[in-house]
């Protein structure tokens, strides 16, 4: 039991309210919290309604966390998980937002993967089996993974990751060009196959013969 003596709000970009109770500084809440319940100075306060107010403050500060981390690109849930663990959030607080946020299709594995291979494939394609690699290392499971990643073409990501690397080495001899060139697709996860094809296709359009 208390009263509410004092409702303090934090200086600069601090969204938090200090919560005083007789006269004593007692917790923290989100100003949305204290805004959503309609906190006032000289409100009387019960047991159960401060433990309520501080457990509905933990899930909504959890939430905002995953919501600021998923303002920066669509994560999977795996990855969402572990970086809210890394704030210290509770377990219970963190199931609890991530059932909230994929009810919501705030997260969604499935879409997860198609925005991670349809990046890949347009900005730095690479292989089929190191984006599938990447994602399994986001946590998404396997039938998730090979669905998305299905369609992926060794041979057309291998040219068009090689092409603008192939231009910057034009002045090469052969040798040297394939070390170079191959190196770059290798450690993009082509097969030595792919990458074979891929260097001589190149270097014959740069019109020189192989030698």
């Amino acid at each position: 039991m208390g009263k509410i003596t004092g409702l303090r709000e934090g200086v600069g970009r601090s969204r938090q309210v200090r919560v005083y109770l007789d006269g004593r500084f007692a917790f923290r809440l989100e100003t949305e919290t204290v805004l959503r319940e309609g906190l006032t100075a000289g409100q009387e306060l019960t047991d159960s309604q401060i433990d309520g107010l501080t457990k509905t403050d933990r899930f909504h500060r959890c939430r905002n966390a995953a919501l600021r981390c998923l303002s920066y690109r669509p994560r999977s849930i795996s990855e969402l998980r572990e970086r809210l663990r890394l704030q210290k959030f509770e377990d219970d607080n963190i199931e609890a937002v991530i059932a909230k946020l994929k009810e919501q299709g705030l997260v969604d594995d499935v879409a997860f993967a198609h925005f991670w291979k349809d990046n890949r494939e347009s900005f730095s394609p690479r292989s089929q089996w190191l984006t599938k690699l990447e994602l399994r290392r986001k946590g998404v499971a396997t039938g998730v993974i090979d669905e998305a990643t299905g369609t992926i073409d060794d041979e057309d990501n291998a040219y068009r990751a090689g092409l603008t690397r192939a231009n910057r080495l034009a002045t090469a001899d052969y040798s040297d060009f394939r070390r170079r060139l191959g190196e770059y697709l290798k450690r993009r996860g082509f097969s030595y196959e792919v990458i074979d094809r891929t260097v001589q296709k190149l270097w014959q359009e740069l019109g020189s013969p192989t030698r």
